[in-house]
């Protein structure tokens, strides 16, 4: 729509970003509407007052905020896109004032960065194949982080009945806040991995590999990221929305072995939908913004020659990522 304009077209994409923004009523609706469908349902569930007709709607209900948490990831997505759009534009912006800004005229510029975000070259497509990596890398480490938190609530669950035999007979409370403060303290424990490697992984690949590889790696993010965030969604959704399914009575019900593969369909599902689809959006918005503030220190670097310096930093980068990988590879689920 721009017409091979630059600036004419990230106007466009930021007033498509501002008709987002103009629904954001019914969005906050429909994101609302399945948490307390979820919730009313649960609770009803737990009483044993609601049965019947009531309990079906409940479901329905529960089933339907499913579908329109799934619609309102994907719009968010949408919005991460946009913003990740403009950012890489101020991206290549910053490239050509951090050179103007070394002192180099227009030709220098021109003969220095040429082809800069070109896949051609080896080090923009290893660094494009990075940055489509790097989100099921995230990815996979945000769903081993809620295996771990369920694990020790289980954990706890299974030590309260063992110690206090009264809480299955009613006669005795659980102690609910050492489950809750296992999963604070649990969350923010693991937030570490995945925030260093949305930190240091453009580091390492913008000072080791160059500004090329770099833009090429945030290129590989926003694709892959855009597809994988969906798919969370929309997947998790429907594994839910499946055992709900099978528990109406459909395919044997509940106790059939279609209803104990849905179970676990739901167990993938629920970090899938609530917790990896929906963290990729801050992912790419983070290693976007990065980027962005890193790149004129890499063209201050390669225009002055400072290999060595640039190479340092990539290593204690990447050394920094390693290292957070292997501390959340050893920490394993207590459930064995």
């Amino acid at each position: 729509m721009g017409g091979g304009v630059i600036v004419l077209s990230l106007f466009a994409v930021a007033l498509a970003g501002c008709g987002l923004l103009t629904t954001v009523g019914v969005i906050v609706a429909m994101d609302t509407f399945g948490p307390i469908s979820d919730n009313a349902q649960g609770i009803a569930e737990m009483s044993g007052d609601v049965k019947g007709e009531g309990a079906k709607i409940l479901t329905s209900l529960d089933a339907v905020g499913n579908t329109t948490k799934a619609i309102t990831k994907g719009i968010a997505i949408a919005t991460a896109v946009l913003a990740a759009t403009a950012l890489f534009g101020a991206f290549t912006d910053a490239i050509k004032n951090s050179v103007l800004d070394a002192g180099k005229v227009i030709a220098d510029q021109a003969a220095q960065f040429q082809g800069v975000l070109d896949v051609a070259d080896p080090r923009n497509l290893v660094g494009l194949i990075i940055g489509a990596s790097v989100v099921f890398l995230f990815s996979g480490l945000a769903v081993n982080a809620v295996s771990r938190a369920a694990g020790a609530v289980v954990m706890e669950v299974r030590n309260q009945f063992k110690l206090h035999p009264g809480i299955m007979k009613g006669t005795e409370k659980p102690d609910y806040a050492r489950v809750v403060d296992i999963c604070t303290r649990d969350s923010l424990r693991e937030l570490a991995t995945p925030g260093l490697l949305a930190v240091f992984a453009p580091i390492a690949v913008g000072f080791g590999l160059g500004v090329g590889a770099l833009g090429a790696y945030l290129a590989g993010s926003i694709g892959t990221g855009t597809l994988m965030a969906v798919f969370l969604a929309n997947s998790g959704g429907a594994w839910d929305n499946a055992k709900k399914f099978v528990e109406d009575g459909n395919y044997g019900g509940k106790g059939s072995d279609a209803h104990a593969a849905t179970i676990i369909g739901d167990t993938v599902g629920d970090p899938f939908k609530d917790t990896a689809g929906p963290a990729i959006n801050p992912l790419i918005k983070v290693m976007n913004l990065v980027g962005l503030l890193i790149t004129p220190a890499i063209v201050t670097f390669a225009l002055d020659g400072n290999e060595r310096t640039s190479q340092i930093i990539a290593a204690i980068a990447t050394a920094i990522i390693i290292a957070a990988l292997i501390r959340s590879r050893r920490s394993s689920t207590m459930i064995g």
